[in-house]
């Protein structure tokens, strides 16, 4: 059995870790505190990475993710965690300096070439955005677990933050949504090869260009698409402030996403977005129970949701379009309304 083969039967094995979901994660950290005068971004706000100032030029932004298997090629996979690590310094607006990789490993049942694969995946990944590997930590685990602890450095006045949007704001989509769905229906072999290919070019793709045309184009807020789901995401950069109106048909997603929704194939964590978005959300007209739920899905490693002024917006479109980035304009931020975000 070649390496490969062996982490196939591995991640069929032990499945994908579910993450902890909004309402549990909140229920966690809202009694956490920090505060210092260099602080710039801490535990409030539901941010992607922390900041802090280190001079009047320069921040560091400090993060750290780790994912269980979501793909047989121990390679693909080293690239598909690294990129879900790294999005979150990009989301702020930051430049990736350099990581610690995080992993845990079953070296009783895994050669160490797997291992190795893994962590080549994830520092082809860092030299592609100019990020150093510089160490790190492993552990023995019955679950394979592998990411990055990253850090990055940006211009203290130049954090973009996630729930800085404001009225008439224009929202950029870089990525298409589906990924969770996609990976559950990965794991039960009921993808073809091409759309699994599909699925893992996608994943390893770094938000790293996204995040620098964000800049240049002066991108009032900005943040990733991860766990929480398109729509918790967007409840985040709403802040309670401003209510963001969705085009649902503008919204890209992969078409397989559909079939599988409609087999059932979603991840857990896309019914508990769902179920802590009772009332924050409203539908003006009915998608179906599939697009619905791939508003809800929880991803991995997906695109930026950029907000800025409409003619900046886009500028940033046409940039991203000829950079290969599969962005969409798909919504605007308007006055507090009943819900905090409206899906027409």
């Amino acid at each position: 059995m070649n390496t490969e083969a062996k982490l196939t039967k591995f991640v069929r094995a032990s499945g994908c870790a579910a993450k902890l979901g909004p309402g549990a994660l909140g229920d966690a950290t809202c009694r956490l505190k920090s505060f210092h005068e260099d602080l710039l971004v801490g535990f409030e706000g539901n941010e992607d990475a922390g900041v802090y100032r280190i001079n009047d030029e320069l921040a560091i932004v400090q993060t750290v993710d780790f994912i269980t298997p979501v793909m047989d090629d121990p390679y693909i996979y080293g690239q598909i965690a690294a990129a879900n690590s790294l999005s979150d310094v990009f989301a702020m607006g930051a430049d990736a300096k350099t990581a610690l990789n995080v992993v845990g490993f079953d070296s009783k049942n895994l050669k160490s070439e797997i291992l190795a694969e893994i962590l080549q995946g994830g520092k082809d990944k860092a030299d592609e955005c100019g990020a150093v590997i510089v160490g790190g930590h492993t552990i023995e685990t019955p679950e394979m677990i592998y990411g990055l602890s990253a850090t990055g450095f940006v211009h203290p006045k130049k954090v973009l933050r996630n729930n800085a949007v404001q009225k008439g704001d224009a929202i950029l989509l870089t990525k298409p949504l589906g990924m969770g769905i996609l990976i559950t229906a990965t794991k039960a072999d009921l993808l073809e090869m091409p759309v699994v290919q599909k699925v893992a070019d996608n994943l390893r793709f770094l938000n790293y260009k996204a995040s620098l045309i964000a800049r240049e184009f002066g991108a009032h807020a900005c943040t990733d698409v991860t766990g929480f789901g398109f729509l918790g995401h967007l409840h985040e950069m709403s802040a309670g402030r401003m209510s963001i109106k969705v085009y649902a048909d503008a919204v890209p997603y992969f078409d397989e996403a559909v079939g599988m929704a409609a087999m059932g194939i979603i991840p857990a964590g896309s019914y508990a977005n769902k179920d802590h978005l009772k009332g924050k959300v409203l539908f003006q007209r009915d998608l179906g129970f599939e697009r619905e739920m791939i508003l809800y899905d929880a991803q991995t490693s997906g695109g930026l949701l950029i907000a800025g002024r409409p003619e900046d917006v886009e500028q940033m479109l046409k940039r991203c379009q000829s950079e290969g980035i599969p962005a969409a304009i798909i919504g605007e931020v308007i006055g507090l309304g009943d819900a905090d975000i409206v899906v027409a």
